[in-house]
């Protein structure tokens, strides 16, 4: 029987048997040549994977808002549990638990209601007054204007806020940045539903703080 051939190597370019040609310096001068790379590009290049990589981590790194303080605000309608993060808004925490040490918010009511917040701790009652003094703002960028965040109410002058707090009942992101967060509420969201102007802080106390 006739036995099937067996396949053969492909000759290379030069043709069947023959060797391919060697390149000419005149055709060799045509070819790009391979530069090495600028030690400057190199190094311009780590530093912007560096970049790269820390924003990242910035981006989505676990935020560590540290040990949170506890306030329960008793109202007639129930009560509301706030966590507040004095590790990441220590002014800011710092002037709160003072207005609550004494007693500044008991009996003082919501005097703002509205779908998407609920703003109170005015003296006043307008929305016009406050404790006598104002903090410097301070923000968070990990902490947002989610459903549940408490933050300070302020004027237009960045540096303004004293004893007037909100609770937002809806999500307002386009407000991150501007104001200071510093706490939220982790119970009670059904009672901040509920509240409509006037409803007062019948006593805002500090409590052992939820895990």
């Amino acid at each position: 029987m006739p036995t099937a051939n067996k396949p053969t190597k492909s000759a290379p370019r030069g043709g069947k048997g023959r060797p391919a040609p060697k390149m000419t310096r005149q055709a060799a001068r045509h070819m790009p040549e391979r530069k090495p790379r600028n030690k400057q590009t190199v190094l311009m290049y780590g530093v912007i994977a560096l970049m790269v990589v820390l924003a990242a981590a910035v981006i989505f790194w676990p935020s560590n808002l540290g040990q949170p303080v506890a306030y329960k605000i008793e109202t007639d309608k129930g009560e509301i549990t706030l966590n507040v993060y004095p590790k990441v808004m220590p002014k800011t925490a710092a002037n709160f638990e003072k207005l609550v040490a004494d007693s500044f918010y008991d009996g003082l009511t919501f005097h703002r209601v509205e779908d998407w917040v609920v703003q109170g701790g005015d003296p006043a009652g307008d929305g016009t007054g406050g404790p006598g003094w104002t903090i410097e703002l301070e923000i968070y960028r990990k902490l947002s204007h989610v459903r549940g965040a408490v933050g300070m109410a302020r004027s237009l002058d960045p540096d303004s806020a004293g004893s007037q707090f909100y609770i937002v009942k809806e999500n307002q992101l386009s407000l991150d940045g501007q104001y200071a967060l510093f706490g939220k509420v982790v119970k009670g969201m059904d009672v901040v539903d509920q509240l409509a102007a006037g409803d007062k802080m019948t006593r805002v106390t500090k409590v052992t703080a939820s895990p």
